[in-house]
């Protein structure tokens, strides 16, 4: 299949191990979002303005695009901020920021930053897309739309040579893949109105992923209603219709996840980028997607679902949380790393550790490392390094993991669900 676009992976990070795994797994380009004014701002993963220096370094030594996220609703108070990172980007060489607000998109264009609007402005028809073309380089849709509007904002984008402010024609960039909200491309008051914690300001508390009892007011009987968790969708998944997602137009996936772990980063950029690059190839097959499926649904997702893209019901999460199929247990941070021999060393491990388990190891610098235990030793009691089948708690281990780790790195064995 021929595009004469190019497609761009694009990967979140909300670390720097997330960071680099996006880059050791072929990503394109990584949007990453700053303690404040980004819509992760309460989440445990996420990047302050100091960090902006490593970031955009370490992506453009690995030819990696990188955007800002600066999407939340702003406040009069909030402008001088706005300002100084966007300064800031511009001093740091992002190569684009996502925004949704209009006060931030002017300051961008007078600082003649490349500029991509958010999801949060829920832009639906070419209409829109020609209004904003002026201020922006590329629109992200509404998650609402399914293919055949896509398509047909995409055909009026070339119909017309509709361009961008830079003068390129317009981009569709459009969520490939993770959480869907139950409110209109994200703009919900829900949070707001029962923890007075904004979503729209990053500060969503995602009180619709919580099971609820209706009450009558009149006589105080509840009813728990067969779907408990009313609120609550399925992920997007579109790895196993890629081939008709490129074809309506999107140019750009998104893959939704900052607030996630460096693992489910490497494992759906792992997927996207051979699904991408099978479709692109005119190898794209079932199969394909049959090899790739069990990698999505071993990391973190609220079961899978093809959102509204192909026009069905949505699916709805039957229970709360992580609906994966493996989960990562801590066995130890690295105590010493010898990257010539591929070999860490873990003092008292925290969980045991047996040969034949799959391993992750996790870095700032290293990213993730994958593999199988094959090669494992334990400390005896006469101080003597041992080859052992089992690794107990509390035991000083070495594993060799042909891969270059580094001290403090933490280590986990995956077990299932």
């Amino acid at each position: 299949m021929e595009f004469k676009e190019p497609i761009e992976l694009l990967a979140p990070a909300g670390c720097f191990p997330s960071l680099q795994a996006a880059i050791d797994n072929g990503a394109d380009a990584v949007y990453f979002g700053l303690a404040q004014l980004n819509m992760r701002a309460r989440s445990r993963r996420s990047f302050n303005v100091p960090d902006l220096k490593e970031i955009m370094s370490r992506l453009h030594a690995a030819k990696v695009k990188g955007y800002l996220t600066l999407n939340t609703l702003l406040y009069e108070h909030d402008l001088k901020l706005c300002q100084k990172m966007l300064e800031t980007a511009k001093a740091e060489k992002v190569d684009g920021v996502i925004l949704s607000d209009m006060a931030a998109v002017q300051m961008a264009n007078e600082l003649d930053l490349e500029v991509h609007l958010s999801t949060q402005l829920s832009l639906s028809n070419f209409e829109s897309v020609r209004f904003y073309a002026p201020y922006c380089d590329r629109v992200v849709l509404a998650r609402e739309l399914n293919l055949k509007m896509i398509r047909s904002i995409y055909d009026k984008i070339n119909d017309q040579n509709l361009r961008g402010r830079d003068g390129r024609p317009m981009e569709i960039e459009a969520f490939a893949h993770g959480a869907l909200c139950i409110a209109v491309s994200g703009r919900c008051g829900m949070s707001l109105f029962n923890s007075n914690a904004s979503a729209n300001r990053g500060a969503c508390e995602q009180n619709c992923r919580k099971e609820y009892i209706m009450t009558s007011v009149e006589d105080g009987k509840q009813l728990k209603l067969d779907n408990n968790f009313i609120m609550s969708p399925n992920d997007i998944a579109t790895i196993d219709f890629m081939d008709q997602f490129l074809e309506s137009g999107v140019r750009v996936l998104k893959i939704e996840g900052r607030g996630r772990s460096p693992e489910y980063v490497a494992a759906v950029i792992r997927a996207y980028r051979k699904a991408v690059d099978a479709v692109v190839n005119g190898t794209f097959t079932p199969k394909l997607v049959d090899q790739l499926y069990p990698e999505l649904e071993g990391v973190f997702n609220r079961g899978l679902s093809s959102g509204y893209y192909l026009g069905r019901d949505q699916g709805w999460a039957a229970d709360a949380g992580n609906k994966s199929k493996r989960r990562k247990v801590l066995v130890g941070k690295v105590s010493h790393a010898y990257p010539k021999a591929g070999v860490v060393v873990i003092d008292a491990a925290a969980s045991p550790l047996s040969r034949g388990e799959s391993f992750l190891v996790i870095g700032n610098s290293t990213g993730v490392i994958e593999g199988e235990v094959n090669d494992l030793r334990a400390m005896q009691d006469n101080g003597e390094m041992l080859e052992t089948e089992h690794g107990q708690k509390g035991q000083t281990l070495t594993l060799k993991i042909n891969a270059k780790a580094r001290l403090n790195d933490k280590v986990y064995k995956v077990v299932e669900a």
